[in-house]
């Protein structure tokens, strides 16, 4: 099994005496991916993971990652496993040890440094290296979810400039729908950074979006919510942006501007919120918040300045 083989590099390069549980603090980022010849859809893969790193949507870049290394992308292989060695999970870090290791196999240099680099915190340390199978994204396409650190966890409005990286990166019709939402939301005292936070987990900006509830388009509006707010045609993007704003403006003041009750009542309505007096205890609904709050990394709505 190619993990096995994997195995028998960390042996050669001396690094069975243990390596520290992630990544040596203080070395270098990785710069931007380079070209390559590899087929379109591995260097969208490898350029759209990039990207969601930069940003900090870090478990959404470690499984684009992964599905590109699962293709044989190389650089993904050696990004994916530097992303789990950092992980906060021991199976995580030990995905990501075996991960390093196949890319260095096969001859990344980045991988072989930095498992030299673990090898000398190991000296430090002295904390076994554990080595397990490659994640199972790797092994069967199936999603993966990054554990991430505490401190990781939200705290500060994410920059303009973050968000505009983000928003320019999108492919076509994502883009220009984004950037829908980022002009019209200052008009209903929305920060725009919210706004996109909640189009891109309801629809990932995919005007044409139908849910199993026949919540539509790029707002996710269920019919009754798009007549409340004075939505005639809701396939229509610009009507459903609207509306979907108008909708959050609205629940933003009943909420005095909190970012997690206002995300819960978007996703399972204002009065399960009020029922439960808090974010309601569905499993949907607190995944839903918990990836808001990691796009926005603030609690608190921070209102735009006013625009005609």
């Amino acid at each position: 099994m190619k993990w096995r083989a994997a195995w028998a590099l960390v042996w050669a390069l001396g690094l069975s005496g243990g390596v520290a549980a992630s990544v040596r603090p203080g070395m270098p980022a990785d710069p931007p991916p380079d070209w390559t010849e590899d087929a379109p859809v591995l260097s969208r893969l490898l350029e759209q993971a990039y990207a969601a790193q930069v940003a900090g949507w870090l478990p959404e870049a470690a499984d684009r990652y992964c599905q590109a290394a699962r293709l044989g992308q190389l650089d993904a292989q050696y990004r994916l496993g530097r992303m789990l060695a950092d992980s906060p999970d021991a199976t995580q870090r030990a995905q990501g040890h075996a991960s390093l290791a196949l890319a260095a196999q096969r001859g990344h240099e980045q991988a072989t440094r930095v498992l030299l680099e673990l090898q000398a915190a190991a000296t430090a340390s002295g904390t076994p290296l554990p080595m397990g199978d490659p994640p199972g994204c790797q092994l069967t396409g199936e999603a993966l979810a990054l554990a991430l650190p505490a401190a990781a966890e939200p705290t500060e409005v994410v920059p303009h400039e973050v968000v505009e990286r983000y928003v320019l990166a999108l492919p076509g019709d994502k883009r220009r729908h984004a950037q829908l939402i980022q002009h019209l939301a200052p008009r209903f005292a929305v920060d725009p950074r919210f706004a996109l936070a909640i189009a891109r987990a309801e629809s990932n900006f995919d005007a044409e979006a139908v849910s199993p509830k026949n919540a539509q388009g790029l707002m996710q509006l269920i019919p009754d919510t798009a007549e409340r707010f004075g939505v005639r045609n809701i396939r229509d993007p610009e009507q459903n942006v609207r509306g979907g704003l108008a909708y959050l403006k609205w629940l933003l003041a009943r909420f005095d501007g909190d970012v997690a009750l206002t995300s819960a009542a978007y996703n399972a309505g204002e009065r399960a919120v009020e029922r439960h007096g808090g974010v309601p205890p569905y499993q949907e609904t607190q995944a839903y918040v918990k990836r808001i709050l990691r796009f926005y990394r603030s609690e608190l709505h921070h209102a735009p300045a006013r625009t005609r």
